[in-house]
């Protein structure tokens, strides 16, 4: 017995989505970006990593008004001195933050300096004071800083270097440019990795063959002897900032070539598709082609390959400085201060100065978990 179409069953209960679903318990349509965020939020690893690595660079620019001193700023009677810790109770009653001032004495005996706290005589933390001088976002100068040592005293958080400088203010000014070299060799990487694999992939035949053996010649050569080859060719006479700009060339020229393989595969198998040789007939260029129908399929996978591939490029800022063949002093990075701690003797006795692995640690690892977590949400219709 077949029904009528009085007989259809219709719900008079509004339509009221919530949390995805309707009023009924069936699935609301959602957009291929909302499907996506969706699925990356269940991802917690690379949601809290791509926090911290937002809050980091949004702190990039106001990291000269956040540390304490400048980055080379010494204090020749406070070589290596300890971490100090920042108090708030003195004697059982809350004075406010507090330091305790030090004074050094040179170990004969066991030829290192130690350092003694005067706990009778606590020293207040100044905030929104005046330090060093510096140029905020490289354009504005002034010499305000978040928070300063006490007169008569020092706020060494992480401890101070062989030459007396602030461990923690080199550390955050040192980001600026460890994390935007990765930035600059990602772009330089993608700009020739996008633009060789978007030929090769679309035109084929004699422009796909040269490509191929340009990146088989670049993927034969040793990676870090290559590396240090380039570096040292760099003029020694070179000022910081012109090192900076041609180490992250270099990262970004030796990077391109697995990119390019990915872009030249997925143009492939794009560009037989009915709505590119649509195009193709309707007389689009070729250029257009690439820029507005191929590209954007795939352009998420570019963003999770481009997650993926700057923890590489600050992995290799970071080695070529420790060596002593990537950006030099006064130019201070992580790398360059790892160069500072290069002796184990010295690490032995001071342990904090090996403190700048601890956020290559963090923002290598980070970036690893987010560029997982992009990639496993690419695809949100799977799993």
């Amino acid at each position: 017995m077949s029904l009528l179409p009085d007989d259809h069953y219709v719900d008079d209960a509004p339509y009221e989505p919530e949390d995805g679903k309707a009023a009924g318990g069936g699935a609301v349509e959602q957009s291929y970006y909302g499907l996506m965020w969706r699925k990356f939020r269940r991802h917690r690893l690379a949601l809290v990593s791509g926090v911290f690595l937002l809050g980091f660079y949004i702190l990039l620019p106001f990291m000269d008004f956040i540390a304490p001193y400048t980055a080379n700023e010494r204090h020749t009677d406070y070589l290596y001195a300890p971490p100090q810790a920042i108090h708030l109770f003195h004697d059982g009653s809350f004075i406010g933050p507090h330091v305790y001032p030090t004074t050094a004495r040179a170990d004969l005996v066991r030829f290192r300096w130690d350092y003694t706290a005067d706990f009778d005589h606590p020293a207040a933390v100044e905030f929104f004071c005046r330090g060093g001088k510096y140029n905020l976002f490289g354009l504005i100068p002034t010499d305000r800083h978040l928070f300063c040592a006490p007169a008569g005293a020092t706020v060494f958080l992480l401890g101070s270097d062989r030459l007396g400088r602030d461990m923690l203010s080199r550390i955050l000014l040192g980001a600026q440019l460890s994390l935007t070299v990765g930035l600059i060799g990602i772009s330089v990487s993608f700009l020739i990795g996008i633009t060789l694999g978007s030929l090769a992939g679309y035109f084929g035949g004699t422009t796909d063959w040269i490509v191929q053996r340009m990146i088989e010649v670049l993927r034969s050569l040793p990676e870090l002897p290559l590396w240090l080859a380039l570096s040292a060719a760099v003029p020694s006479h070179w000022s910081p900032v012109a090192v900076f700009f041609i180490i992250s060339v270099i990262l970004g020229v030796l990077d391109w070539p697995g990119l390019a393989r990915s872009v030249r595969s997925k143009f492939l198998s794009l560009r037989e598709e009915d709505y590119v040789m649509a195009a193709e007939i309707m007389g689009a260029r070729p250029a257009r082609i690439i820029r507005r129908h191929l590209l954007p399929n795939f352009t998420s996978h570019l963003i999770a390959s481009a997650a993926l591939s700057i923890p590489g490029m600050i992995l290799g800022e970071t080695a070529l400085s420790f060596l002593g063949l990537g950006l030099r002093a006064p130019a201070v990075s992580w790398g360059v201060m790892l160069n500072d701690a290069q002796q184990l003797a010295a690490i032995e006795i001071y342990p904090w100065t090996a403190i700048p692995m601890v956020p290559i640690i963090l923002v290598v690892l980070a970036f690893s978990f987010f560029g997982d977590g992009l990639r496993d949400c690419l695809d949100p219709y799977k799993g």
